[in-house]
């Protein structure tokens, strides 16, 4: 194995065999926006299938979670993976030599947000709570949104990634010293996102020179000695070196597949099983073009009133600590909109707070149902409907995402969004896991 390769497999990455449509797929249909955006909004949804109608893409291969409690989910997922089956068979994919692929994505909100595909090893990744592996979660994982997120990877032969992966790479090492010399690589794909997905390049990055530079820069994030000193922690023992930014639960759900796969397999066969690796785009925390959006809070079926009345006395008889300060929220209804004060807090983050009580509300109000917003005019147009609340939640600042994860584990679920709905990954690349 290349010096490199080892380097690179202490680090719980590998290069990648990836996946790409035909020249003669037409791209702007190909590619369509992740899963788990515009989950209260099936018109987007029906739009894309519209737009997508008779064309290869990725559409065909994913499952909106829009449409995950229509009660036809065995049914979507068999016509999943044989459109799978149909897509490698005839050709509509094929396969690439193992590399990187450097990627350039222009938004409606930023000119450039650079990142790197690659492929993780899922036995150096772990979401459970206090984990100190090198790859971890950001945001709690809710445990009962697996199984059916593991079903669908189940019986697929590939994956599809709209995992965003952070490195904290403040001297900027890894991924733009590719981005400077992008016009020397060979350019794999660019084109125009539909949906205002805005604009996407790709440039294979296979080079000997250019694999062992990204190897070496990791190496340097992951030395322990590096490491305390950059985060001022002298007893630390554990290194972070990859914290999952989208996708926490794709990522849970393939670790997870690859528990089921593993459990079959001899030592000698887990060894490069392809389930054992999730193929993601890497994102440096400090690139200009990343930016931290809250995810709001949107509920359905609720008396407004009586869930205001019951956040305000939920947290009356708690000792807040002397550093916390009120945290303050806005909402929206039918009635119009106004806000809320916690004088007693819990959490340090205003989403913590909300979201604890959220947890119990729903408890006991089953009828109620909660789904989380990214952008304020989606949360305006569903929260002043009747039977609706909008409960607004304030950004958090992306340089603090590392240590306050490595002091203080996950963060509260859906604490920030990486960039706007729109913003996400789209579904281009695609990997074989069998």
């Amino acid at each position: 194995m290349d010096n490199y390769k080892k380097i690179l497999s202490k680090l719980g990455l590998k290069i990648p065999k990836i996946m790409l449509p035909d020249s003669k797929c037409q791209l702007e249909k190909w590619a369509v926006v992740a899963c788990d955006q515009y989950t209260s909004e099936r018109s987007y949804w029906e739009k894309v299938a519209d737009i997508t109608k008779d064309s290869p893409s990725t559409y065909n291969i994913i499952f909106p979670e829009v449409y995950l409690e229509d009660g036809d989910s065995d049914t979507r997922i068999n016509t999943i993976n044989s459109n799978m089956d149909n897509y490698i068979q005839s050709g509509t994919l094929n396969e690439l030599d193992e590399c990187f692929i450097l990627v350039d994505r222009q938004t409606s909100h930023t000119q450039s947000r650079k990142g790197l595909m690659v492929a993780l090893d899922l036995e150096c990744y772990s979401y459970t709570k206090g984990s100190c592996t090198l790859i971890r979660a950001t945001e709690g994982t809710v445990i009962e949104r697996l199984p059916p997120r593991i079903k669908i990877r189940q019986n697929a032969p590939i994956e599809l990634p709209h995992i965003m992966v952070l490195i904290d790479d403040p001297d900027k090492k890894v991924i733009e010293p590719l981005a400077q010399k992008a016009d020397k690589l060979e350019k794999l794909y660019d084109f125009e996102l539909m949906m205002n997905g805005g604009h996407i390049k790709g440039y294979q990055v296979s080079d000997e020179e250019d694999l062992s530079s990204v190897a070496e820069a990791l190496s340097q994030l992951a030395d322990l000695k590096n490491f305390r000193e950059k985060y001022g922690l002298e007893n630390q023992e554990d290194v972070l070196l990859f914290a999952v930014g989208d996708g926490n639960h794709s990522l849970a759900s393939a670790k997870g597949h690859w528990e089921n796969v593993k459990s079959g397999l001899s030592y000698e066969e887990q060894q490069n099983h392809p389930a054992r690796y999730a193929l993601v785009e890497l994102v440096n925390v400090h690139d200009e073009g990343l930016v931290f959006e809250p995810i709001h809070r949107v509920l359905f079926n609720v008396d407004a009133k009586n869930l205001l009345n019951e956040f305000s006395a939920y947290y009356q008889n708690n000792t807040c600590s002397k550093n916390s300060k009120p945290h303050v929220f806005k909402y929206i209804t039918s009635e119009g909109s106004g806000e809320i004060t916690i004088n007693n807090p819990v959490s340090n983050l205003e989403v913590g707070t909300l979201q604890a009580f959220l947890d119990y509300y729903i408890k006991e109000h089953p009828q109620v149902k909660i789904d989380y917003i990214h952008g304020e005019d989606v949360v305006t147009r569903l929260g002043s409907q009747t039977g609706n609340l909008g409960i607004y939640l304030p950004s958090m600042n992306k340089t603090d995402l590392f240590k306050t994860v490595i002091l203080d584990g996950a963060l509260p679920r859906k604490t920030f969004s990486m960039g706007e709905a729109e913003e996400k990954r789209f579904y281009l690349e695609c990997r074989k896991i069998k």
